[in-house]
């Protein structure tokens, strides 16, 4: 794989390819994380496939190659949920809906999505990587460019979070 790597990174696009193409299935559902629909996802998918080529050069680690891709892939999430944000306005309807009685029949129902959702991007990156990616925390703190220390910070405060939302305690600092 370091090899193959190790071609893409000299501008072999075969080997790019091949490479992408076994990871594809992880940025998809990283990104599926984020934007929470498969249209979305895909959008995603496609930039995070053009960045990579276009940055490929810039790769320092070979054997990163895997993380650095899916650091591309929240990267390319985000941004594509920040301009979601710039163009969606709030309908006056939902609006009412808020600002009704919220003791009204509401059935709660706690889904991992959910789960992730309640925490911040830092926290949300943290988690997906150690969790959905298998990486180690050193992995996670060298893939986000932040240090060790930060990464068990945000893990620890992010399971914190989870937990006790979990507990039925929605309120956390």
């Amino acid at each position: 794989m370091i090899k193959l790597v190790k071609k893409a990174i000299k501008g072999d696009e075969k080997a790019f390819l091949v490479l992408f193409q076994e990871y594809e299935h992880d940025i998809y559902r990283t990104a599926f994380i984020y934007v929470k629909n498969e249209s979305d996802a895909l959008d995603v998918v496609q930039e995070t496939a053009y960045r990579s080529f276009k940055y490929i050069k810039n790769l320092k680690e070979p054997k990163y190659f895997k993380t650095w891709l899916i650091k591309i892939a929240i990267s390319c999430s985000l941004d594509h949920l920040h301009k979601q944000k710039n163009v969606m306005q709030m309908k006056p309807e939902f609006e009412e809906l808020i600002s009704g009685d919220t003791n009204d029949d509401i059935i709660l129902t706690m889904t991992l999505q959910d789960l992730i959702d309640q925490l911040n991007e830092d926290e949300k990156s943290v988690i997906i990587l150690r969790f959905y990616h298998d990486l180690t925390i050193k992995e996670v703190s060298e893939s986000l460019e932040i240090p060790l220390g930060t990464a068990k910070t945000v893990l620890y405060r992010a399971l914190e979070k989870l937990r006790k939302v979990m507990k039925g305690d929605g309120r956390y600092e």
